[in-house]
């Protein structure tokens, strides 16, 4: 591809008003048969809990599916929030993703709740969200993904055994994160559409700090941002305003079903949302294409990404659609 920027796509099949979540995951697997053949280079799908909005919470089942609906592009999990589970329980079920579609999936890892604390304690009694339990899992991921694992009586292994270990990655807004994805030499996957003022400094940490050959030959870095794209610069300026309301609503615990622009075309921004919006203006790239283009570009060169993964929400499915297409279509010119 043109400027060398590999394009991905994540997807978190949130749901619009008026629709269910069955909608929200066929709307899914139509993006993932779209990325595909549009050429996407990876899709990856999140993981929430307890979210009415949302209706992404097991990326591992969904990704069987769209494995068989794909061809080309890799596919993964956006990620697999690891203190939710068991070591064991991911690396099977990513072994068994592996064993349908080799070489083609991705282990995108987090350590956020994927939703309230509440639910993670439910969801995992175990988890008591310290880092040190976290660094535990990955050990134990590693170990069971090479066959490596023996307890008192014997070996113990993940099944089924595979002839190849998922692409592995840490997802990263700060840091701290950055610094884990180095030990273990794994990819790093800047969540800028969480914060929207991560500093490209951490990427020299990465760099820095990598371990050569555990996972990955060589640091590995991808920017995922918010972004929506339109041929009509009204427009995009229109859809621009749905995530000023979205993202306002949500750090007033306000987790509604997206509205359209039309729904909320004349709503008047409260100062606390204003200076939300202020402070979540990194988040989100908008524009026509070359507008998009020009933002992704700087993207990549202030954090040295080869790539930029995009995600994107709107209440119209044809309208996401053609954001995808305009976007790649721009890199392709």
């Amino acid at each position: 591809m043109k400027n060398k920027i590999r394009l991905s796509i994540l997807d978190q099949s949130m749901i619009p008003q008026g629709k269910n979540a069955k909608e929200s995951i066929e709307e899914t697997i139509a993006t993932a048969r779209m990325a595909d053949e549009l050429g996407y280079y990876r899709f990856w799908l999140s993981e929430h809990h307890n979210s009415s909005s949302i209706g992404g919470s097991v990326p591992e089942v969904l990704l069987a599916r769209i494995g068989n609906e794909t061809k080309d592009m890799r596919i993964g999990s956006g990620g697999v929030m690891l203190p939710n589970h068991s070591a064991l329980k991911i690396a099977e079920s990513f072994r068994m993703l592996e064993v349908l579609y080799p070489n083609r999936i991705d282990l995108g890892i987090g350590r956020a709740p994927g939703g309230d604390r509440i639910t993670a304690s439910i969801l995992n009694p175990s988890n008591n969200f310290s880092e040190e339990s976290y660094r535990t899992q990955l050990d134990y991921l590693q170990v069971f993904f090479r066959d490596m694992a023996e307890t008192q009586y014997g070996k113990m292994l993940a099944i089924p055994q595979a002839d190849t270990i998922p692409e592995q990655w840490i997802l990263s807004s700060t840091g701290g994160s950055a610094s884990i994805a180095s030990r273990y030499g794994m990819g790093l996957a800047i969540a800028k559409f969480i914060n929207g003022n991560v500093s490209p400094s951490i990427v020299e940490v990465y760099k820095e700090n990598f371990v050569y050959n555990l996972n990955l030959p060589k640091p590995e870095i991808l920017v995922a941002v918010f972004a929506i794209c339109s041929d009509s610069e009204t427009r995009a300026k229109e859809l621009r305003k749905l995530y000023d309301y979205m993202l306002a609503k949500f750090e007033k615990g306000q987790f509604e079903k997206l509205p359209s622009y039309e729904q909320i075309a004349d709503y008047q921004f409260d100062e606390f949302e204003l200076a939300s919006i202020e402070r979540n203006k990194g988040k989100v790239i908008s524009g026509t294409p070359s507008q998009v283009k020009e933002q992704i570009m700087q993207i990549a060169n202030d954090f040295q990404a080869g790539e930029i993964m995009v995600s994107t929400a709107t209440h119209s499915f044809e309208e996401r659609r053609k954001s995808f297409e305009l976007i790649i279509k721009e890199f392709k010119n």
